[in-house]
């Protein structure tokens, strides 16, 4: 690829790999890019061209085959692999993500969570150990992660970022209600009001026109 894909075209790929999986269970086998546009409230423009950001996948008259481009955007987003990841804090939103199931169903394998509270060491979340936070340099040493996750305090997020790229880690997902930036390392801030706020703009417009 020449040029650096877009952030708003990689956002919509995992919207197409969820609706691909939705339709290969449904045993449609292929679809056109004016049907997906249906399903997806995307424009069928829209869609040609963010599938051509990475190559060819369709056929003019003749549609995407859905197992195939399934797995081309699997692949493209890097979820053709399994992944190991830490989760640093323990409270409401980090024990929530280690029980979600799905993580481990999609190759995302949490291998231990982490807090500062001593209380909670020893204890499981989502059938997982938490550590204390002390031990979080040994523990990576040793289980090397792919991804950390990030839901602590948000004083204490910028220095759980640096000691994770200190420990070798590349990839963080922010919960944190502060924006991190860390040299080194790709950073996903996550701020869990961001689309509240949007979803009442959209409400918002509704009242002001006089829909609602």
């Amino acid at each position: 690829m020449a040029s650096r894909i877009s952030d708003a075209v990689i956002r919509r790929l995992p919207m197409y790999y969820r609706q691909l999986c939705a339709l290969k269970q449904e045993g449609v086998s292929r679809i056109s890019s004016m049907k997906l546009s249906a399903l997806m409230n995307i424009t069928a423009s829209q869609i040609r061209q963010d599938l051509n950001c990475f190559g060819g996948f369709g056929q003019q008259g003749y549609g995407y085959p859905v197992a195939a481009l399934r797995r081309h955007i699997a692949e493209i987003l890097g979820i053709d692999r399994k992944y190991s990841v830490v989760i640093i804090g323990a409270g409401n939103i980090g024990q929530a993500l280690s029980h979600y199931a799905r993580f481990g169903s999609e190759g995302y394998e949490i291998t231990a969570l982490f807090d500062i509270d001593p209380g909670l060491a020893a204890k499981r979340a989502g059938g997982t150990s938490v550590l204390h936070i002390d031990r979080l340099e040994e523990f990576i040493g040793a289980n090397p992660a792919d991804i950390a996750v990030i839901a602590v305090p948000a004083h204490a997020a910028a220095q759980t970022a640096e000691r994770l790229a200190a420990a070798g880690v590349k990839a963080i997902w922010n919960f944190a209600p502060v924006e991190i930036v860390q040299d080194g390392v790709v950073v996903e801030n996550a701020q869990l009001t961001d689309g509240l706020m949007a979803l009442t703009y959209r409400l918002g417009e509704l009242r002001r026109s006089g829909a609602i």
